[in-house]
């Protein structure tokens, strides 16, 4: 395998046949390159998208993406957002089962707290909201009730991860398309072919897959965690703001990269009594080989056979940062060149290739 000097720092790793280039530029508006070609005629291309307002990053993405973007003649993303069935099926997968609601499976007193704190955020919504945001129109009732409308009819886990995102941070950024979201309406401005290389089902079916003592902990954690943040006693350690600042510097540090690549809070910390840091850890185990290993997999296998059965196209495959990086590992050829440059830029990423080359 060559190393090859484009324009700044580039190395290649390989999946089978296909020769993937890692460009990075020193200059600052090109800094988060997360673009990556895959050399044939005409390329193809991977880039690592970030689920914030487009408008947060989309001045720091480097032209030759946006050319990219432009060129390619399909464009695929994890799932297609623009889907009226793929929002509807993310909203039946998130229901309780038989009719139940959240005061009949929860325990009660987890009920009554997740009850309190779902007042206090839309007592606080109001203030949260950005002058801009109520400029275009955007109410906080409206808004709490868009997020965490139909919540007592939510299974517990679902209204976990809701609670995680009704933060003043990410209300702050509500109102404007993410990033994948905004490529996919461009992709349909621009009468490009779009698909997915996932089904709602495969997104949803792991996280109801937790037992409901691991929900409940879940849950629990979450609820503690909002509890101490809104009693001033505990600080996030990453927010929204960071998440922005790494990807517009090119620089996904370990706990970004893990937080955005497994969609899912890490509960395993110091705090927690010997028979808690179990159960965290299985959890964490459990969300690690469903929604890392077997997705990257099954993803990556989709990718190559798309790649196959066309190879008179252009793909524009638009995934989640973290997930361009691990997807490469799929399928990855037992050879592969390791360079010391990527320590200083995706750490992860050397590691993954440590894991699965032969050096």
């Amino acid at each position: 395998m060559k190393r090859h000097k484009i324009n700044g720092l580039s190395h290649c790793v390989q999946i089978e046949n296909i020769n993937i280039y890692f460009s990075f530029f020193p200059q600052q508006a090109d800094l988060n390159s997360f673009l990556w070609t895959i050399k044939r005629d005409p390329p193809s291309y991977f880039y690592g998208t970030i689920h914030v307002p487009y408008t947060r990053v989309w001045d720091f993405i480097p032209e030759n993406s946006k050319q990219a973007f432009q060129e390619s003649n399909i464009v695929y993303f994890e799932l297609d957002l623009t889907d009226p069935y793929t929002i509807s099926a993310l909203t039946s997968c998130q229901l309780l089962p038989h009719g139940e609601n959240l005061q009949d499976v929860l325990p009660r007193d987890i009920y009554k707290r997740l009850k309190r704190h779902l007042e206090y955020v839309k007592l606080m919504m109001p203030s949260w909201m950005t002058p801009d945001q109520r400029g275009k129109g955007l109410y906080a009732d409206y808004l709490f009730n868009a997020i965490a409308g139909n919540w007592e009819r939510k299974r517990p886990v679902w209204v976990m991860l809701m609670v995680n995102s009704l933060t003043e941070a990410d209300i702050k950024t509500r109102g404007v398309p993410v990033l994948d979201l905004y490529l996919a309406q461009e992709a349909e401005r621009m009468r490009k072919r779009t698909g997915a290389v996932e089904k709602v089902e495969e997104q949803c079916h792991p996280l109801n897959g937790l037992n409901f003592s691991q929900v409940i902990f879940a849950l629990n954690q979450t609820l503690l965690q909002q509890e101490s943040l809104r009693a001033g006693s505990l600080r996030v350690p990453y927010t929204t703001e960071d998440l922005i600042r790494h990807y517009n510097c090119g620089d996904l540090n370990s706990i970004i990269f893990n937080h955005d690549t497994s969609q899912v809070p890490n509960f395993n910390n110091v705090t927690l009594r010997p028979s808690e840091q179990v159960t965290a850890q299985e959890i964490d185990a459990y969300f690690r080989q469903e929604l890392i290993y077997k997705r990257n997999e099954r993803m990556g296998k989709r990718v190559k056979a798309l790649l196959e059965e066309h190879p008179d196209k252009s793909f524009f495959f638009a995934f989640g940062a973290g997930w361009s990086l691990i997807i490469i590992k799929a399928n990855m050829d037992s050879k592969c060149d390791h360079t010391s440059e990527w320590t200083a830029v995706i750490p992860d990423l050397q590691r993954l290739l440590l894991r699965h080359c032969s050096i």
